[in-house]
């Protein structure tokens, strides 16, 4: 066959299928009724399927001019775009094959009772051809494709490894979290075991002060020299603006040693539950924060709890009670020194580096009030000449320096990831176990109501704690 009648052929094809007439959808069932037993049974259609190729040209027409165009049997003369198609069928074209009936679809734009056509979908590995035909995908689309699905199942991989990874890092912290909070009271217990019994067989609370200073340092000088802390980088005014800091910080740990040495451990923490007592009252005069009514009823059961306590104390004596009353003042008017002043910090300066060069310079402040007031009184010729056991007060006093430091450290560690409610929660839980350890330990004699006033003056300061993050409603304009 020449290819002027290929042309020819080509041409009465797209002829027919332009003058097709489009399928009456308007009558058309929105579903399908289904089929009766005694059905006729269905005959089927013969639908066009483009060929990719013109090799079956040898295929010779149909003799009869009366046979059908789509299959079935002849029912009239056949028209010219049926004998268009019998050409196109002839050169190769298309060529007739059995499908299966084209079922219907609701539309939900024509309402109830209308149709639409199927949507023409390509099976995997087959793509249209520019002739209209189906034709195998190419090798570069086959792996565009496979590359598509590996990628999103490595997707859904690393999804889910990212949900799993933050689950175990969520577990990590809190575990991390908690071991922080048990070293701060183990090393606070520590602290004040060791203290007291030093305290009992040497009654020099200066001297005892600067010898935890002193380790503090040492201990502070450690860790920037091994790179354990990054080195502070501080000017000449940053340390004039930390001085007064440093003042308060080394006359509160003072007035609490001394506190110890007159009273028991018990009695001196429960004197300490005051803290918020002070925190409002110096905030309010220096700062200009007035609490909420709130916050100030939390205050009472706080005082009376102490005044509780007081009263029914078996070691009460004034010394100790107004060195523990002025503890309170100077620490709380170190957290509002510290307000007022707006220390400017660089980024290598964070709370645990701002508290080792407090703990320094206290050092350096405390030293020469020592030697002009008790004199060096842990030498030892002086502990040999008062008969004490050299090994033993040593011993004692390094252990209580370590943990005076290290429990103020891990307390600034903490305070870095948690909230400062949550902190003041956790330190005011960290007094009951110093208290109920120390009676334990030293067998303190407690009466049923100074343990009434203790547990009172707690409890107002677990309240104080929770109801200080309330912030007031701002007045309407």
């Amino acid at each position: 066959m020449s290819l002027a009648q290929i042309a020819t052929a080509q041409r009465g094809l797209v002829a027919a299928l332009k003058a097709r007439p489009p399928p009456n959808l308007a009558h058309c069932p929105s579903t399908p009724p289904p089929p009766a037993s005694n059905a006729r049974p269905h005959q089927p259609r013969r639908n066009l399927v483009l060929s990719a190729s013109a090799s079956a040209a040898s295929s010779p027409p149909p003799a009869s001019s009366r046979a059908p165009l789509f299959g079935g049997e002849a029912r009239g003369p056949i028209s010219s775009a049926g004998r268009a198609m019998q050409s196109a069928a002839a050169v190769g074209l298309v060529r007739p094959c059995a499908a299966r009936p084209l079922p219907t679809y609701p539309s939900p734009r024509r309402g109830a009772g209308a149709c639409s056509p199927p949507l023409l979908t390509t099976p995997r590995g087959l793509r249209l051809s520019a002739r209209a035909g189906l034709v195998p995908a190419s090798p570069l689309e086959e792996e565009n494709r496979r590359c598509r699905h590996v990628a999103a199942a490595a997707g859904k991989v690393a999804a889910a490894d990212t949900a799993g990874e933050e689950a175990g890092g969520g577990l990590a912290k809190t575990l991390q979290l908690g071991a922080l909070f048990g070293l701060w009271y183990l090393f606070n217990i520590y602290f004040n075991i060791y203290n007291k019994q030093v305290l009992k067989v040497l009654p020099y609370p200066i001297n005892i002060t600067t010898v935890q200073f002193a380790v503090g340092s040492a201990i502070a000088l450690f860790m920037w020299i091994t790179g354990i802390l990054k080195r502070p980088k501080i000017s000449g005014a940053q340390l004039f603006a930390i001085l007064p800091l440093a003042i308060v910080h080394t006359m509160g740990n003072l007035f609490t040693n001394m506190s110890l040495g007159k009273v028991a451990v018990s009695f001196t923490h429960t004197i300490k539950a005051m803290e918020p007592f002070f925190s409002v009252l110096l905030s309010a005069i220096f700062l200009g924060e007035l609490p909420t009514p709130w916050v100030v009823l939390s205050l009472l059961p706080i005082v009376g709890g102490v005044a509780l306590a007081s009263l029914t104390e078996a070691s009460f004596n004034w010394a100790g009670f107004w060195s523990a009353m002025a503890s309170n003042v100077t620490f709380q008017s170190r957290n509002v020194l510290s307000k007022k002043l707006m220390v400017k910090k660089e980024e290598s300066l964070d709370n645990i580096n701002l508290f080792s060069i407090i703990t320094v310079m206290s050092f350096f402040l405390l030293a020469p009030v020592t030697l002009l007031t008790e004199g060096v009184k842990v030498s030892p010729a002086v502990l040999q000449s008062a008969g004490l056991n050299l090994k033993q007060v040593y011993t004692r006093s390094l252990i209580a320096a370590f943990c005076f430091h290290a429990y103020q450290q891990v307390s600034y560690m903490i305070l870095a990831r948690v909230s400062p409610v949550t902190h003041s929660v956790g330190n005011c839980v960290k007094r009951v176990v110093v208290i109920v350890t120390s009676v334990l330990f030293f067998r303190t004699p407690v009466s049923p109501i100074n343990s009434l006033g203790t547990g009172i003056a707690l409890a107002g300061v677990f309240l104080y704690s929770q109801l200080k993050r309330l912030k007031p409603k701002p007045k309407a304009a």
